[in-house]
């Protein structure tokens, strides 16, 4: 596997590596199910710090793009398991305005929590 970290790029080191890895994927160079080098592998050919990779990794895993199995190491997702994190992306900015607007409404976290509950609760008995 050959990884090219561009010196002129402004980007950080950990976007270029998903971008990177993203970029293999989308082209077929890399399937659902094939593993990808490991975090110290990686960071040890690049000449860079575990902790880049480890953030790229994560960063990738939040995003459905990767799955990581802890002692075996970390595989591309399979198209269903990339295709949920858009909804979860959606789910997780309409929650971050949930929250913006309890806050703006003097409500702390436990009463945000209470309401959705309600909400919850009142929608399964209908």
């Amino acid at each position: 596997m050959t990884f090219v970290l561009s010196q002129t790029d402004r980007r950080p080191m950990y976007v270029q590596i998903m971008d990177h890895i993203r970029q293999k994927i989308e082209i077929g160079d890399w399937r659902a199910g094939d593993q990808l080098p490991s975090i110290r592998e990686l960071a040890v050919s690049l000449k860079i710090s575990v902790i880049t990779v480890k953030r790229a990794y994560l960063e990738l895993e939040h995003a459905g793009v990767i799955v990581t199995q802890h002692g075996k190491g970390s595989f591309v997702a399979d198209a269903t398991e990339r295709a949920q994190p858009g909804a979860d992306q959606a789910l997780d900015v309409l929650l971050q305005q949930a929250a913006a607007l309890a806050r703006a409404q003097g409500l702390d976290e436990g009463a945000l929590i209470a309401r959705l509950k309600q909400l919850k609760n009142k929608e399964e008995t209908e």
